[in-house]
């Protein structure tokens, strides 16, 4: 058993924060608050080939696992530029359309997903299905060889960047009512194809969108994977989008811990730094504690993905639900840390609760992963 990180990994992490030092969160909140795409940050790092450092060389990527693009997503974040969308165009996006698409879709996809070129989200969640998926009122109909999509989706990230979006959709029903679901890959300018943005109370620079499918056609050559085996498909890239946010809390965390020690070094009030009063100092290395071992269930749930080892979904559950928690904890303990400051803009801290705030919800909430560990982990009787 060895914890230390190859030497690929390490140079990765290297030139990844080298990347990120060069933006900051002063430039990711100076996109936010103008209502801007992270674009030029987005292009850095794809140009570097690390947007696609998860999927196959032979369509450009780096050919390297979850656990680099954990690498990739934690650093940005831990530079205060965190980039959600990581979680879902190479994550999600990339992991099933290399491991179910077909050559031509692979050939036409993955290499513009790979260099950040093109961008890929997912839609699943729906007004009234919630975290219910076989629920899902979303149909797809045949329409001689390919098929017609109708139906709602919400909480749906960055479509206004998307060149496509792969929905899942119910192409008939099972034996007990539940669907049977299939996966389509849908361009944003699809004819009745329509979005609406979801106005929220943050400061990020991805939107949330409605998505609204009126009789939308899609050709045969958009069905990915087989039809009607979509949820086994989908959590095939479930798992990589908790990974993916479980790195995304860590490093926010990361972010946030360095940035109150920092202050409460060169701090002083009574004639010593604030980080000598344990008041202090306690709940910052408590935060400390808490967000190192989140990384540690992040590395084994990356591992463990990488690696097709079974039960690395119970793993990736407990690492997302792991960091949102740290992360929350960091940057509220970094806020209080800098008293009245924590607030202002200039000391970049209070910027980035929203974003560990929002991770405790999406991709999954924490309500729900309890409700998987209990289930799944302890063999408890199912809640729901």
């Amino acid at each position: 058993m060895d914890f230390r990180e190859t030497a690929e990994q390490v140079m990765l992490r290297e030139a990844v924060a080298k990347i990120a030092a060069d933006y900051g969160y002063d430039y990711f909140a100076a996109k936010a608050r103008a209502g801007e795409k992270t674009t030029e940050l987005w292009r850095a790092v794809g140009q570097a080939g690390f947007v696609g450092v998860n999927l196959p060389t032979e369509y450009g990527g780096g050919g390297m696992g979850i656990s680099e693009l954990a690498i990739v997503t934690e650093e940005l974040a831990a530079h205060g530029c965190p980039l959600l969308l990581l979680m879902v165009s190479p994550a999600i996006c990339g992991t099933l359309l290399a491991r179910f698409g077909t050559a031509s879709q692979r050939e036409r996809w993955l290499p513009q997903v790979a260099s950040g070129d093109r961008k890929m989200v997912f839609a699943i969640t729906e007004p009234d299905a919630g975290s219910n998926s076989h629920r899902l009122d979303t149909v797809a109909t045949r329409d001689g060889d390919g098929w017609r999509l109708s139906g709602r989706k919400y909480y749906i990230s960055g479509v206004d960047e998307a060149d496509a979006v792969l929905v899942v959709a119910r192409t008939g029903v099972e034996e007990g009512g539940r669907g049977r679901l299939s996966l389509f890959i849908v361009d944003t300018d699809a004819p009745g194809f329509e979005r609406a943005p979801i106005e929220l109370v943050h400061n990020g620079p991805e939107r949330q969108f409605f998505l609204f499918l009126d009789d939308v056609p899609v050709d045969a050559d958009r069905l990915l994977g087989d039809e009607g085996d979509g949820l086994r498909q989908v959590f095939s890239g479930l798992n990589p989008e908790r990974i993916i946010g479980a790195a995304a809390g860590n490093g926010i965390a990361r972010y946030a811990l360095a940035r109150a020690a920092a202050y409460a070094n060169q701090r002083q009030v009574w004639g010593v730094p604030i980080g000598a009063h344990q008041g202090l100092a306690h709940p910052l290395a408590e935060a400390k504690i808490e967000v190192e071992l989140a990384r540690l269930m992040t590395q084994k749930a990356a591992w463990a993905t990488d690696a097709g080892v079974p039960g690395a979904g119970e793993a990736a559950n407990m690492a997302k639900y792991a960091a949102a928690e740290a992360a929350l904890r960091a940057v509220d303990v970094a806020i209080q840390v800098h008293g009245g400051n924590g607030f202002a803009a200039e000391y970049g801290i209070a910027g980035l609760w929203w974003m560990a705030r929002v991770l405790r919800t999406a991709p999954v909430s924490r309500e729900m992963i309890l409700n998987y560990v209990a289930e799944h982990s302890l063999r408890l009787p199912r809640s729901y």
